[in-house]
């Protein structure tokens, strides 16, 4: 006897589908992603949402087009320097604990 498929949405929460999870929400709503994150709405004018991120310190958050250009930058001069390139979030991490203040 065969099993039907199971939905989508049930794949994506059992891990089985790497697809996009895609949530509706409203101005003051939050999602969380694990423990530490939490994405708010906090506006939507026409077609432009405003999100706030709270996220731990260790973690990068950056807008997509702003960690593209961070990641050629940072592969641009691994290569220049004869290095392989790191992925940027190593980077990111390294740039944060060495911006830190010794106290």
């Amino acid at each position: 006897m065969d099993r039907e498929p199971m939905p989508l949405w049930a794949e994506l929460l059992q891990g089985r589908n790497r697809g996009m999870l895609v949530l509706s929400r409203q101005r003051d709503e939050s999602i969380k992603i694990g423990d530490d994150i939490e994405i708010t709405v906090v506006d939507i004018r026409g077609e432009k949402v405003r999100l706030g991120i709270t996220a731990p310190p260790h973690v990068p958050v950056h807008r997509k087009e702003v960690y593209e250009a961070i990641k050629r930058e940072n592969e641009a001069a691994a290569l220049a320097k004869g290095q392989p390139p790191q992925n940027v979030e190593s980077l990111a991490n390294k740039k944060k604990h060495n911006d830190t203040p010794q106290g």
